[in-house]
């Protein structure tokens, strides 16, 4: 099972379709991720997503490629949500022609274009379903790509949780919901670089 620039595109899709029809929302004043709004974690996914990409191109063995990206202040929640899903299209198409056996610096091990995917579905999903919460909408994303995505960048609880719904294992891998027999998850971190290194 292996993650691909074809499930970041899955993801984009499933966010923007949930999170398209709430732009007229006033997304600087919906709660996110934290003590984000929901404008603020969709700067923080177009961010981490643009990042990503850059380390698969620059490939730093030791620090992230230092830049920031960031949206404008003025920007509207369909320009928010159009920054995210740009970073998510950027890293897709960096994933689709990054060599196999290329690999990067992130502080979970050294990733290759496989685990940056992962990152990119975790931070899509995941903050697309804060945002979307916060919307009062909610996503419903491919179970295979959730079971992949969960499989490769979680696999220290992937196998203890093969009998949950894979979106609903994702969403407690990342200590958003309570598993009933686990309750919250609390403190969690995926895995970089890949399985068996």
């Amino acid at each position: 099972m292996t993650v691909s620039a074809r499930d970041l595109d899955s993801a984009m899709s499933t966010v923007d379709s949930a999170l398209r029809p709430a732009v007229d929302h006033d997304w600087a004043a919906a709660p996110g991720t934290g003590t984000w709004s929901c404008w603020s974690t969709a700067d923080h996914v177009g961010d981490c997503l643009l990042s990503y990409a850059a380390q698969l191109v620059a490939r730093p063995s030791t620090r992230y490629v230092r830049f920031l990206a960031s949206l404008d202040k003025d920007a509207s929640a369909a320009e928010a949500l159009e920054f995210a899903l740009t970073g998510a299209g950027i890293l897709a198409s960096t994933v689709r022609t990054a060599a196999p056996g290329a690999r990067a610096y992130h502080p979970t091990g050294m990733a290759d274009p496989e685990g940056f995917a992962g990152m990119g579905c975790v931070e899509l999903l995941v903050h697309g379903e804060d945002i979307a919460r916060g919307l009062g909408t909610t996503l419903d994303p491919s179970r295979d790509v959730c079971a992949r995505v969960l499989a490769r960048m979680f696999p220290d609880v992937a196998a203890e949780l093969a009998d949950i719904d894979p979106w609903t294992a994702l969403l407690w891998a990342t200590d958003r919901i309570d598993v009933p027999g686990r309750g919250r998850r609390g403190d969690w971190r995926w895995r970089g670089a890949p399985l068996g290194e």
